[in-house]
């Protein structure tokens, strides 16, 4: 699946059903900082949030989300479609579908859980935790107007070729914080989202 395209067919999704089946570490916001940075001390609250993987021409892409730029927590940043896990949540999968349906007008009937990641600590005092989904076919995309300026696309194989990640800084909190970086087009993904590609990518290499 490496520096290739992938398939929207059967034996792709086989292959990462079999990958997200494997044991893994967490990922956190501050594994790049060789421990320059604690990890969060305060109770991490749940989120989930959906790696939703869609055919497109035949082949696979994951749907992503810019926030809107008026957000008080990571204005403009690309994210995965979900959030915290509410009350009235089941848990972080009822959630992730809960907050797509919100975020973007995804039916949860269209979703397909395939499989999970290990959750990843954000530096926000989130343990999230992502589900990776089939999509089953193709939705209008309604972008919620509060937090929610676009809703684009990326191949799938651009995100699983470790080439297209760099590692970059800024400073925060007094020192520089590492993260990975995996731009597509106009977009600029990074953070948690461009780790969390990292680790998936990581998995089906």
């Amino acid at each position: 699946m490496r520096r290739t395209r992938v398939k929207a067919e059967p034996a792709s999704f086989d292959r990462i059903r079999e990958a997200l089946a494997r044991p893994g570490d967490g990922s956190s916001d501050f594994d790049l900082n060789g421990g320059a940075f604690d990890t969060p001390t305060k109770t991490l609250r749940p989120a989930g949030v959906l790696v939703p993987l869609i055919a497109r021409d035949g082949m696979l892409n994951v749907i992503l989300t810019k926030r809107t730029s008026h957000l008080k927590h990571h204005p403009g940043q690309i994210a995965f479609p979900g959030g915290k896990v509410e009350p009235t949540d089941a848990d972080v999968t009822a959630a992730a579908l809960r907050e797509s349906q919100e975020e973007i007008g995804l039916p949860p009937e269209l979703v397909e859980v395939v499989g999970y990641l290990p959750p990843h600590e954000t530096v926000s005092v989130f343990s999230m935790t992502p589900v990776v989904a089939r999509v089953t076919r193709d939705f209008d995309k309604v972008p919620e107007p509060g937090e929610v300026e676009d809703v684009f696309e990326v191949p799938l194989a651009h995100l699983l070729d470790p080439e297209n990640y760099r590692v970059q800084g800024r400073r925060w909190m007094g020192s520089t914080r590492y993260y990975f970086v995996v731009p597509y087009g106009p977009y600029y993904i990074w953070g948690a989202t461009a780790r969390i590609c990292r680790v998936l990518a990581d998995r089906l290499a």
